[in-house]
């Protein structure tokens, strides 16, 4: 099952890069033609909107499996370990909330939008708030995921990482220091 999930993160995080590289494509192929030729790619602004957007709603989803979001833990830090512990399924079970807002708003508005074509590309606006279906169905399995574990104990709240506390510390985890070299004395 493991193996399932990380070819799954690995077909998304592939996913994702297409999506970047297909929006620069369009939106620096597009300003060329502006220039060079006084033309251009009549869906290109379209379709780099709809990308950026489902490109920020998957990226949501592999940040959220990583642990990567930035947060403060440190009230969590100081509690004892029973008041961390509630204090851990409090807070997912406002995230289980507030995503399944999101689920259910972004089902209603791709319900209402199915019929509505995008005026350049003609592309149903179904699909573009379905960003937040495939956003908020990974997530509220991710959250609530996380919260069995820390109600079973298979979590340990003292040394879990729930939030990143900066930007510079994800940096740091994903590129480890090499190690300092030893100063030279001359004399």
């Amino acid at each position: 099952m493991v193996r399932v999930i990380e070819f799954c993160f690995l077909v998304l995080k592939a996913a994702i890069a297409l999506l970047l590289a297909g929006m620069v494509v369009l939106v620096f192929g597009n300003v060329v033609l502006r220039y060079a030729l006084n033309t251009g790619i009549t869906y290109s602004e379209e379709l780099s909107r709809i990308f950026f957007v489902w490109l920020t709603f998957l990226g949501a989803v592999v940040a959220m499996r990583e642990h990567a979001h930035l947060g403060v833990d440190s009230l969590l830090r100081r509690l004892p370990p029973r008041g961390a512990q509630a204090a851990v399924l409090a807070g997912h079970a406002l995230m289980l909330w507030a995503t399944w807002l999101m689920i259910s708003g972004s089902w209603a508005q791709a319900v209402i939008n199915l019929h509505v074509a995008a005026p350049a590309t003609g592309i149903s606006m179904g699909v573009f708030y379905g960003a937040g279906l495939a956003f908020g169905i990974p997530a509220f399995l991710i959250i609530l995921w996380d919260a069995f574990a820390v109600a079973t104990g298979r979590i340990d709240i003292a040394t879990a990482e729930f939030v990143r506390d900066s930007e510079d510390q994800i940096a740091l985890d994903d590129h480890p220091a090499a190690p300092l070299a030893q100063p030279t004395v001359k004399l």
